[in-house]
C-alpha cells in the first residue's frame, strides 16, 4: 500500500518559524532538513511506502529579487530530483516555482517535469503580492494543463494581516489565518476564470481541502441569490468547479468527522501525513483513512489510489 506525503525539502521558512517556541523550530529546522536519514526509518515506522518532498512555505516566492528567484528554484529542483533519483521507490516531487518570472516559471516547469521527472509543482501561497489567478501566469496554467500534472497550493502568511485578527497573533499563522487565506485563493481561480481556461487544470489543497468542500451548499446559494457583477462562470456554480478541479489531502487533520464530509463532498481526497512531520509527528495519523472510510474500495482510494492516479506514480 502506497501513502504520500508532502514534508518541506528545507526548512519551513520564517513564517513557521516566527510561531513556534525557539527549541521546537531547532528541532523542526533540523528534521525538514533531513530527508533520508530519521524520515526513512520514520516512514517504515509508520507504514508509508512513499512522501511527495518539496519546498515549502515560503519558499521560492518570498524571495524578492525575480533572478534569484530563477536560479534557487532550479537549484531546488535539481537537489530533488537527485533526492527522489536516489531512492526512486520511497520519494516523489513536486517542483518549485520562480512565478516572480512567469515566462522562467513555464519553462521551469517544463524541465522539472519533462527532464527531471517531478510529478507536479507547490506554490506557497502568494508571489510578493501576485496571486495565481493574476493574467500574467496564465502561460504557467496553460504548460501545467499540457503537462497533465497538478498545482499544490500550499498555505503561507499573506500579504499583511486582516483588521479582524490585527492584536491576535495567535489567529496568524496555521491554526486559522492560513486557511481562510488558501480558501480564498483558491476562489479566486475559480472566479477569476483560470478553469474556465483551463478545464483540465488541478489543484491540491491540503487540511481537508481548506474549506471549500464544506461550503458547496451555500457558496452555490449565494451565487444563485445575488449579483455577480459581471462575472459569468462556465459551469454556471462554484460547487461544479470544487468537484472538477480541486483534490484535497488530509494532511493536518486527524479527525474522522471532517474526512467523513470530505468524503460526501469530494471523492478525490488523498492521504497525506504533511505537514505533520516534523511539527506533529506520524502518530496515529496513518489510521485515520481506515477509522474514517468505512468500505474498503474508500480506503484504498484514499490511502493511495487517487494519489497514484493524481500524480502518475
Amino acid at each position: 500500500m502506497r501513502n504520500t506525503s508532502s514534508p518541506g525539502l528545507a526548512a519551513y521558512g520564517a513564517s513557521s518559524a516566527s510561531i513556534l517556541q525557539p527549541e521546537k523550530w531547532r528541532e523542526a529546522s533540523r528534521r525538514l532538513l533531513d530527508v533520508t536519514g530519521e524520515r526513512l526509518a520514520e516512514m517504515d515506522a509508520a507504514g508509508l511506502d512513499m512522501q511527495v518532498l518539496s519546498l515549502n512555505a515560503p519558499g521560492i516566492q518570498a524571495e524578492s529579487d525575480a533572478g534569484t528567484a530563477v536560479s534557487r528554484a532550479a537549484a531546488v529542483n535539481d537537489l530533488l530530483a537527485s533526492v527522489v533519483a536516489d531512492h526512486p521507490g520511497r520519494f516523489a516531487g513536486f517542483a518549485a516555482l520562480p512565478l516572480q518570472d512567469p515566462q522562467a516559471a513555464a519553462k521551469e516547469l517544463e524541465r522539472a517535469v519533462s527532464q527531471l521527472g517531478l510529478r507536479g509543482v507547490l506554490v506557497n501561497a502568494h508571489t510578493q503580492g501576485r496571486y495565481l489567478d493574476d493574467p500574467a501566469l496564465r502561460g504557467v496554467w496553460e504548460r501545467l494543463e499540457g503537462l497533465d500534472v497538478p498545482l499544490y497550493l500550499h498555505p503561507a502568511n499573506g500579504v499583511g494581516t486582516p483588521h479582524v485578527i490585527e492584536g491576535h497573533p495567535e489567529l496568524v499563522g496555521p491554526m486559522w489565518s492560513w486557511g481562510t487565506e488558501t480558501a480564498t485563493h483558491f476562489l479566486r481561480l475559480v472566479f477569476g476564470g483560470v478553469f474556465d481556461d483551463f478545464p483540465r487544470a488541478r489543484v491540491l489543497l491540503g487540511h481537508m481541502g481548506e474549506g471549500p468542500p464544506y461550503l458547496l451548499w451555500r457558496l452555490d446559494s449565494r451565487w444563485d441569490y445575488h449579483a455577480h457583477h459581471g462575472v459569468e462562470l462556465a459551469l454556471g456554480r462554484p460547487s461544479e468547479y470544487v468537484r472538477r478541479n480541486l483534490h484535497i489531502t488530509t494532511s493536518g487533520v486527524r479527525s474522522p468527522p471532517p474526512l467523513l464530509c470530505a468524503l460526501l463532498a469530494l471523492e478525490r481526497t488523498t492521504f497525506s501525513s504533511a505537514p505533520t512531520i516534523p511539527f506533529e509527528g506520524h502518530g496515529d495519523g496513518h489510521r485515520v483513512p481506515a477509522h474514517g472510510a468505512g468500505q474498503r474500495a474508500d480506503r484504498s482510494k484514499i490511502a493511495h489510489r487517487n494519489a497514484e492516479r493524481l500524480l502518475g506514480l
